[in-house]
């Protein structure tokens, strides 16, 4: 009993493993392509935007894609301030400087400086999304130590979800089984030598879960870099209602068994903006039919959000929808375009934020950093409209009349600015009857005052604060120097 117990187990593993397919990955051949990165990086601080957080330092992994380009994750290197990589067998670590940063799609480009660096190497070509239920093995440097390591699984799902390194985007992952841990994150998952993905996140609830990006979103990245600079990805900008309630496609005079889904929402300066409008019926994208769910096949293992089709294209590529409009089926197509009105709403790193101060009293542009840094501070006065506007800005066409909310976040204490608790975490409407729209707007204003006061009008608040000008402006320089802002 016990022997066959044993037997039975071996065949198990066999068979979930596919041993047949991992006969067919050159290991030596991967391994020479791996890379391991070291990072010292350091953070911007949204709540004290003048200083910069300590030095931390990491590792990650990275594969050669060719023209001595090294592909691994945005997350791995963001906010560096020195990178070094090493591959395999070698002893020395190698200095490398980053060409491209994608961090709405989570992957970046290093290249070595030093040629020696890439001796003996080997490269790694893409392949294609893999069948659901096929092995791969996931190579790479995890915690624990400098030698490369390799985990096995299948791939278990496939799916559009989110991008946790920038919190807002969504696109294509793999999901599978194999452990991916820290350290994993831009290693190659690997089926029949050709990487099928990047290994990037895990779930954070339930066992060995990790995603991969696959070789759809890399070559989107690939192509947009091709003329030397990331342009990012292109927005829809709608919202749609599925078709499900028959009552709602009756009174619409939807033809029985025609599939698609309703616009309910276009929003401002989206690609869809002035060609699509509310009501209308889609029905096909790219001549591929759009289910009443709002998805299309993506291959014979998954169904996904018609959106994905808009994710391949790059800016200026077309968009073509097939539209029951006002009982008569048209043809609707529009140019691809990136929507910067998203930003603010993303992670940010590598870069600064951005800051005015008016006697100790600091504003910035509403930003999910500032969000994080709001929450952080426990800070309750005016949240109700700071959270509603973050959510809802875009979505109510807030931006199609306005750049961005300024809010006042913080004060620096000072007998100038005693009374000013009351408007923190509000957003600023206008100075002196000038309308803020950004935080551009609020130094133009500023600078350019020569009113002996500043009337600083607060969204929903009837009563202004005012400061006086000049008696600010001395405070500034006090606080500059008692709170280290030089």
């Amino acid at each position: 009993m016990r022997i066959l117990k044993s037997g039975l187990l071996i065949f198990v593993i066999l068979v979930s493993f596919g041993i047949g397919s991992e006969e067919k990955t050159d290991f030596d051949h991967v391994r020479k392509a791996v890379v391991q990165i070291k990072v010292y990086s350091q953070a911007f601080s949204a709540y004290t935007p003048w200083a910069t957080e300590g030095v931390r330092a990491s590792s990650g992994t990275g594969f050669l894609i060719g023209n001595k380009r090294i592909l691994t994750n945005a997350h791995v290197i963001s906010n560096a301030k020195y990178i070094q990589v090493q591959r395999y067998n070698q002893t020395e670590w190698y200095r490398v400087k980053i060409l491209h940063v994608a961090h709405d799609c989570d992957l970046a480009i290093l290249e070595a400086e030093d040629p020696e660096f890439y001796k003996e190497s080997t490269e790694l070509s893409l392949g294609q999304i893999p069948e659901l239920n096929s092995p791969l093995i996931v190579v790479g440097y995890p915690i624990g130590g400098n030698k490369v390591s390799v985990t096995r699984g299948i791939v278990s799902r496939k799916e559009q979800s989110k991008y946790e390194h920038s919190s807002v985007d969504s696109h294509l992952v793999l999901q599978v089984d194999a452990a991916i841990n820290p350290g994993n994150s831009g290693g190659p998952a690997i089926q029949d030598n050709q990487v099928v993905g990047v290994a990037f996140q895990v779930a954070t609830k339930g066992e060995n879960i990790g995603y991969l990006i696959p070789t759809k979103v890399i070559r989107h990245f690939l192509k947009d870099i091709e003329d030397g600079k990331y342009d990012g990805y292109v927005e829809l900008g709608i919202g749609t209602f599925n078709s499900f309630n028959t009552a709602l496609r009756k009174a619409k005079g939807i033809p029985d068994g025609l599939e698609g889904v309703f616009v309910n929402r276009i929003l401002p300066h989206g690609s869809a903006d002035g060609y699509l409008k509310e009501g209308d019926y889609l029905t096909q994208i790219d001549g591929l039919t759009i289910g009443r769910n709002g998805t299309t096949t993506l291959d014979k293992d998954a169904r996904v959000d018609f959106t994905e089709t808009v994710d391949d294209k790059n800016s200026g590529e077309l968009i073509r929808f097939k539209v029951f409009r006002d009982g008569k089926f048209v043809d609707v197509e529009f140019k691809a375009r990136r929507m910067p009105d998203f930003d603010f709403m993303r992670n940010r790193y590598d870069t600064p934020f951005d800051y005015a101060m008016i006697g100790g009293l600091l504003f910035q542009e509403m930003s999910r950093d500032l969000l994080g840094a709001w929450s952080r501070g426990g800070n309750t006065s005016g949240g109700s409209q700071f959270l509603f506007r973050y959510d809802y800005f875009i979505e109510d066409g807030m931006n199609r009349a306005k750049k961005a909310d300024v809010v006042l976040y913080r004060k620096l204490a000072h007998p100038v600015n005693s009374s000013a608790d009351y408007f923190l975490n509000l957003v600023l409407e206008s100075v002196n009857g000038e309308p803020v729209n950004s935080l551009a707007d609020l130094k133009k204003v500023i600078s350019e005052s020569k009113s002996r006061f500043l009337k600083l009008k607060f969204l929903d608040i009837e009563l202004p604060l005012i400061l006086d000008r000049e008696e600010s402006k001395k405070a500034d320089s006090q606080i500059r120097s008692t709170y280290g802002l030089e």
